[in-house]
């Protein structure tokens, strides 16, 4: 009589025959379609069914839009290379020099630019460029005023990747922060911002 088979190793016997041969690589088609013609009315559509407010202005009228949305004297949080001609005087800017995630929770809003936005998807992206600042802005603050212009839009997010550096701290937003309790109702503001405003420039 032979040795007893232990159920050990009758696992690995199974696990060795469903293993051999080890089936051939797969090829994956990375054909992706990138001259799809971008539509930034289509970017609109989607922010605004995601329930974002969007404002398509002249950069000239940034920052009038600014001063439209907040109240006079609110404090804004703004990243180190935001251009100071987006800023109303009616409103009090507080540069990112490493402000404390209380201090930047307590700002009124965050003024960013960003990186791209995908037209078919309705998302933006922020890439953690000097004048979109560290991810935490984007977080905290209950309002986000995110400025883009019209040549940083792309269609697909094939094209969106295209022009992205994987190893920036990218952060994608699809209109204000929401979620679902178990019995589906929407909460807004819990993961960020209850708020999102994006400024599209021509």
């Amino acid at each position: 009589m032979g040795e007893p088979v232990t159920a050990r190793e009758v696992i690995l016997a199974r696990l060795r025959a469903a293993l051999d041969p080890a089936p051939a690589p797969v090829e994956v088609p990375r054909e992706y379609r990138r001259d799809a013609p971008v539509d930034l009315d289509r970017l609109v559509d989607r922010l605004t069914d995601y329930r974002a407010h969007v404002h398509r202005v002249a950069e000239t009228a940034v920052a009038d839009t600014v001063a439209a949305i907040l109240p006079t004297g609110a404090t804004v949080v703004v990243p180190p290379a935001l251009p100071p001609a987006w800023l109303p005087a009616t409103v009090t800017a507080r540069p990112d020099d490493d402000l404390d995630n209380r201090q930047i929770a307590a700002a009124d809003a965050v003024i960013t630019a960003a990186a791209v936005a995908i037209a078919d998807t309705g998302t933006v992206i922020l890439d953690g460029s000097p004048d979109q600042g560290r991810r935490v802005l984007s977080l905290l603050p209950d309002l986000h005023i995110c400025v883009i212009r019209a040549a940083q839009v792309v269609a697909g997010v094939p094209q969106a990747l295209a022009r992205l550096t994987s190893h920036r701290p990218l952060t994608w937003i699809s209109g204000p922060s929401a979620t679902s309790d178990i019995e589906l109702n929407r909460v807004e503001g819990v993961h960020g911002p209850r708020t999102l405003h994006l400024i599209l420039l021509p």
